[in-house]
């Protein structure tokens, strides 16, 4: 992982345009070809990215950028896509890298990884017609829980906590402006699932059209306590 210190401006261009003015952030370029880029806030959101496949260019800058204090100019482009992020370098104040070695991975709670087993075993319980595609489907940002289609074979992204509150409804956003970024996936649907969700979580999550499904965990592995319940 190479991480560089900036004064830089950011560029992005494809299905929508954006511009980051000049200021000091963290520029993060991990070995999987992924480009992401920081600030001092924000929690662990970048303010931009370029997901894989994609490759890094780096050029000099045109007198007129010169002129301006551009000293390098970096440029990603998607492999799969016209997606473009250029990042106009000023000053550089630390560049370092590092070989991280290879990730074992996010280990769950014990329920919250026997849930995920079990949905992906019981996927009608999203609906009629779901199929599931695999576990733990990897983004440049981290695993999504599962990833299914549903009956008209669009793409489901499905994140599973045992209480949903705000943060996770945040956490499955972020998988979904990623892939939906990805012309092999898009449209790709959201479902919260959890089994208890926050009323302000739902709230959230159907504001941004994400569907929230609650689970029964005892109903899942098969046993019957002889309650009644609603769900």
């Amino acid at each position: 992982m190479r991480l560089v210190i900036a004064r830089c401006s950011v560029d992005y261009a494809g299905r929508l345009s954006a511009h980051l003015p000049l200021a000091t952030r963290l520029l993060m370029i991990k070995a999987d070809g992924s480009l992401l880029v920081h600030s001092d806030g924000g929690s662990y959101k970048p303010l931009n990215w370029m997901s894989p496949p994609c490759t890094l260019t780096i050029s000099e800058p045109s007198d007129e950028q010169r002129e301006a204090g551009v000293s390098a100019l970096w440029t990603v482009r998607h492999a799969k896509t016209d997606d473009l992020l250029v990042v106009s370098l000023y000053e550089v104040l630390h560049d370092s890298a590092h070989e991280l070695g290879v990730d074992p991975g996010l280990q769950k709670d014990g329920v919250e990884a026997h849930l995920q087993k079990l949905l992906a075993e019981q996927i009608h319980l999203l609906g009629d017609g779901h199929r599931l595609v695999r576990r733990e489907y990897m983004t440049a940002i981290g695993p999504v829980d599962i990833l299914a289609t549903d009956a008209a074979g669009r793409s489901v992204a499905v994140e599973l906590k045992r209480r949903g509150d705000i943060d996770g409804v945040e956490q499955l956003t972020r998988y979904l402006e990623l892939m939906n970024r990805d012309p092999r996936l898009a449209p790709v649907a959201g479902v919260f699932a959890a089994q208890e969700i926050k009323p302000q979580a739902r709230t959230l999550a159907e504001d941004r059209g994400i569907r929230c499904v609650v689970l029964d965990y005892d109903a899942m592995r098969g046993i019957d306590d002889g309650i009644a319940r609603l769900f």
